[in-house]
């Protein structure tokens, strides 16, 4: 076999043993480091450059370090602030997944001619003989499974890339790693923003933008101010902790107004929504939504998939109604669709 293969290596275990993996099947292969983030940040540190090539260097393959930090910056960072700015609460993974790792890589590594790139994300990719389309497909292990961060994936990206990890355990990615000796084999999962490690993100955004975010209102749901918010970029749907408000019972951010800076408490009942309409959607399993389909729905990372129908509404949008209302439909965030197993596709949700 004469196939080449890029490994996107972050200096992790995952991204590791997938390069072992790749090598193992006769792969012509060489590693690369992303320098995505300087200062502060636990991604792209000399730590992790240096596992990286470690392992690289076990392995006997070259390892080269790509500077994106200049693309990283437009395309997430700023993304990052401007949906907080706009109200919003956004995803940079899977910006980051999109703009950088499956798109300017992707073009990277055809530019050195090998013909896929390699990452250590916990998904399956598979072509359906029928329609002659490439498949995302969650991962074996469902504790670890990534697919909802990369539903944003084109079908030229899944064609040229390979998931070596979506029908492995992590036990069985670490034993690996232990058993051929790598210097990350035990090295934690990471598991903030990687540019904000310390999750204070008004903070982080005052201190690279230079703009200060005023305190407002915190109102109730019938208007009435209970008390003061810190900038509203500090809260997000759902928010529960660290509100300042004393009140008789449990409540959490239902609502944020940009225009009138404030921001709305409720109880619980209060964050419930049976509809949600998405922008920006990628559709993976088809090339359009032809007539209300029945799928399940994600609308984080960690939720459990939820009945709902969907309906592509205009080239870009879909709506979604749920089957039963669900809890802190958050604006910014992805909403990604599944049948089965199979990835059908998702968006970024406005409303």
């Amino acid at each position: 076999m004469n196939e080449k293969a890029v490994i996107a290596m972050s200096g992790g275990v995952d991204s590791s043993v997938a390069a072992s993996l790749m090598l193992s099947q006769g792969y012509d292969c060489i590693g690369i480091t992303l320098k995505l983030f300087s200062g502060g940040s636990r991604c792209c540190s000399l730590e992790d450059v240096n596992d990286a090539r470690d392992v690289a260097y076990r392995l006997g393959m070259p390892h080269y370090v790509l500077n994106f930090i200049e693309d990283f910056k437009e395309d997430v960072i700023e993304r990052f602030i401007k949906i907080y700015e706009e109200g919003g609460t956004p995803n940079p993974c899977i910006d980051c997944n999109r703009s950088i790792k499956f798109e300017k890589l992707l073009h990277r590594a055809k530019e050195l001619e090998y013909g896929n790139i390699v990452t250590g994300h916990y998904a399956r990719i598979e072509k359906d003989i029928a329609s002659g389309r490439y498949l995302l497909k969650k991962a074996i292990d469902e504790k670890k499974d990534q697919s909802y961060v990369l539903y944003c994936l084109t079908q030229d990206q899944l064609e040229h890339t390979i998931f070596p990890l979506g029908a492995m355990t992590k036990t069985e990615v670490r034993e690996i790693a232990l058993q051929k000796d790598f210097i990350n084999a035990k090295k934690h999962d990471s598991q903030d923003i990687c540019f904000v490690p310390d999750g204070n993100y008004g903070g982080f955004m005052e201190q690279y933008t230079g703009r200060h975010y005023p305190e407002g209102d915190i109102i109730d749901l019938n208007g009435k101010v209970i008390g003061r918010h810190k900038g509203i970029v500090r809260y997000t749907i759902g928010q529960r902790r660290g509100l300042g408000v004393a009140c008789n019972e449990p409540v959490y951010v239902a609502r944020k107004d940009i225009r009138s800076n404030t921001v709305t408490m409720g109880p619980d009942a209060s964050l419930y929504s049976k509809s949600l309409d998405a922008h920006g959607i990628n559709l993976i399993a088809c090339a359009a939504i032809e007539k209300p389909l029945r799928v399940k729905v994600k609308t984080r990372y960690l939720q459990k998939e939820q009945w709902a129908w969907a309906e592509q509404s205009a080239p870009d949008t879909i709506h979604v109604e749920f089957e039963e209302g669900q809890r802190a439909v958050t604006p910014g965030q992805a909403m990604v669709m599944y049948d089965g197993d199979i990835v059908v596709g998702g968006g970024t949700i406005s409303s």
